[in-house]
């Protein structure tokens, strides 16, 4: 997800077209916000990157999915489902997958590990 957030930023046309097709109610959560952030500070254009995060989350009405109480059953009952395919995915990722189950909707992704996770939709680009 951290990625198709860099790939709408840099307006490539494939990721641009989706969220405008699919887009409707637009969700992401918290650690996405902290994947970007990480990656902000270790570049040269914090700042500028930052602000335009914010300006794309407020022009999107997009609405951040913050870890809760339900998020973290969810992610618990989405870890143990994968632990039982013996099945890894980098644990941000079951993160996500938890804040995605919340709102009910589809994960936008470029990743194809996500597939793994049968509790929520994922749309790979």
């Amino acid at each position: 997800m951290t990625v198709v957030y860099c790939d709408y930023a840099e307006g490539v046309p494939e990721t641009v077209d989706m969220i405008a097709a699919h887009g409707e109610y637009i969700y992401i959560p918290s650690i996405v916000v902290g994947e970007l952030t990480f990656g902000f500070m270790k570049g040269k254009k914090q700042q500028f990157n930052e602000r335009k995060l914010r300006q794309i989350i407020s022009r999107l009405r997009i609405e951040i999915i913050d870890v809760t109480a339900d998020v973290a059953r969810k992610y618990a009952i989405i870890y143990l489902a994968l632990a039982k395919k013996v099945t890894k995915i980098p644990i941000n990722d079951v993160w996500i997958a938890a804040c995605c189950m919340e709102v009910g909707g589809a994960l936008l992704t470029k990743d194809k590990h996500f597939k793994y996770v049968d509790q929520i939709e994922s749309i790979v680009l």
